[in-house]
């Protein structure tokens, strides 16, 4: 792992819990972390609720655009996290895998996206903890 570790958040849409995640890891870790983020199938904009739900914690998410999942960027990153995208997900031997069991907030509102918000930020927050252990 280089100094700057990369994380890449996975979700099928990357749209939601992908788009916070990532937020949260660059409002958290600063420049210390790079941080990606894609979906297997992405969506045309990032969910209204998730920027809203952000929005509510000070963290904009407004100029994220849905990716495409590239081979390149999972091969090059040193912790990967997916979320809900099962087979579609690349494995690559040798890297750091965790499988975020969480709810999609794909068409729910924003009272509902907060909760999911909240346990991203707690598990965000884990991950960076062990990342600064292992540099």
């Amino acid at each position: 792992m280089s100094t700057r570790p990369s994380v890449l958040f996975v979700c099928v849409h990357n749209a939601g819990r992908s788009q916070m995640a990532a937020g949260w890891l660059r409002h958290l870790a600063g420049d210390s972390v790079e941080v990606r983020s894609a979906g297997s199938a992405p969506a045309e904009s990032v969910n209204p609720a998730a920027v809203e739900a952000m929005r509510e914690v000070g963290i904009d998410i407004t100029d994220q655009t849905p990716r495409l999942l590239a081979y390149e960027t999972a091969q090059s990153s040193d912790v990967i996290v997916t979320m809900g995208c099962g087979d579609a997900c690349p494995v690559f031997p040798g890297k750091r895998y965790e499988d975020w069991k969480l709810d999609d907030p794909a068409g729910k509102g924003v009272e509902s996206v907060r909760p999911i918000r909240d346990e991203i930020r707690a598990r965000v927050a884990r991950l960076l903890g062990e990342l600064r252990a292992a540099a």
